[in-house]
């Protein structure tokens, strides 16, 4: 058992970023899709747990887990996905069954690359849409509009996989992949036919990430119905990386 049940070390923070990924009106999730996570200072990460709905989320609604057992766990060739269920089992507590989400693994594969303070999974429509298309490994390549490129950065595509170790381990390894090319980690990774994944050091860091994807799907989804994508040139967008006025811009709207 990697996970535990402790609601007094969830903070407002997390609560509060869960509560507004959740908003019915900004059709990120519906039901109890979606998770996000909170990074604690002994390593540990605090997580929604699975069948809990982000828009009404409690303390009461998360578990705490430990990442090295997971990451051991994806690394395992022999473990299960009966395994992962048993590592994710936080106990019965209030008479309700309290277990990690489905997709605690991403939280945890980030976190092994990288100690990141936030992290926020949803499944926007317009962002399923694409990524449920033949565009959806080459839709985000390039960047379409200035912002998107200061707060967003360069992004991570990974295939579709069944949620639970499956796509944990194919996560893990795509993450591992990009950190060696680059010794970091992406602002947003894409995950075919599922949704996105947002990670950032602020809660509001991940918000701004978030709402960002979610109209850079929309201007997609249009321009594509007008005809096609005209893409900024690379010229253009790495100059943005390199001015400190948008670095500035980046740091206002999103806090990164």
């Amino acid at each position: 058992m990697a996970c535990t049940w402790n609601p007094e070390v969830v903070s407002p923070e997390l609560v509060a970023l869960t509560h507004s990924l959740g908003d019915r009106d900004k059709d990120f999730v519906i039901l109890a899709e979606g998770n996000t996570s909170q990074r604690l200072d002994d390593q540990r990460i605090v997580v929604k747990a699975s069948g809990a709905m982000m828009a009404t989320a409690s303390p009461q609604d998360f578990v705490v887990c430990e990442v090295e057992p997971l990451i051991e766990l994806m690394d395992s060739p022999t473990a299960t996905q009966g395994d992962l269920s048993t590592h994710l089992d936080a106990g019965e507590h209030d008479g309700l069954k309290r277990r990690g989400s489905i997709e605690t693994l991403i939280h945890v594969a980030i976190q092994s690359l990288r100690p990141t303070a936030f992290v926020g999974h949803t499944h926007p429509t317009a962002l399923v849409a694409l990524l449920a298309s033949v565009h959806q490994e080459t839709a985000f390549e390039s960047f379409v509009y200035s912002d998107e490129a200061i707060v967003i950065g360069h992004t991570l595509y990974v295939p579709y996989a069944q949620p639970g170790i499956d796509l944990g381990r194919l996560f893990l390894a795509r993450v591992r992949e990009y950190w060696s090319a680059h010794q970091d980690l992406p602002s947003l990774i894409l995950l075919g036919n599922h949704g996105i994944v947002a990670l950032a050091d602020t809660a509001a860091g991940v918000e701004a990430v978030t709402e960002m994807a979610y109209k850079g799907a929309q201007v997609r989804l249009q321009a594509f119905a007008a005809g096609g994508v005209v893409a900024l040139g690379a010229e253009a967008v790495e100059s943005y990386f390199h001015r400190e006025d948008m670095a500035e811009r980046r740091h206002n709207l999103s806090g990164i």
